[in-house]
């Protein structure tokens, strides 16, 4: 087991010591931007799943209110903190897009 682990970390220091050798050079004038392209499509399908999961867990809830009208203080309760989950996968890849683009 000790062998494997001093192989491992072998390996891993080789990696390390690799990393310059993948740096980037200079820009091209006709590059694209891959990553801004490709944060407008992240930002899209998280906010249409978004929308999906927000539209389907306020149907449910109506349709909870609809059939047993005493329960709307645990329904509701229950509502707004999956919608607040639900919202938070939008923010978070906001976020992220603003930490990988900017």
């Amino acid at each position: 087991m000790r062998r494997v682990f001093s192989y491992f970390f072998m390996a891993m220091a080789l990696l390390c010591f690799a990393m310059p050798a993948f740096a980037q050079g200079g820009t091209a004038s006709g590059a694209v931007n891959w990553v801004a392209i490709s944060a407008g499509f992240s930002m899209a399908i998280a906010s249409a799943i978004c929308g999906l999961g927000q539209g389907k867990a306020t149907a449910a809830a109506m349709e909870g209110l609809a059939r047993n009208p005493a329960a709307r203080p645990g329904i509701q309760l229950g509502l707004i903190i999956g919608l607040a989950f639900i919202e938070s996968l939008a923010l978070y890849t906001l976020v992220i897009i603003f930490v990988k683009v900017v």
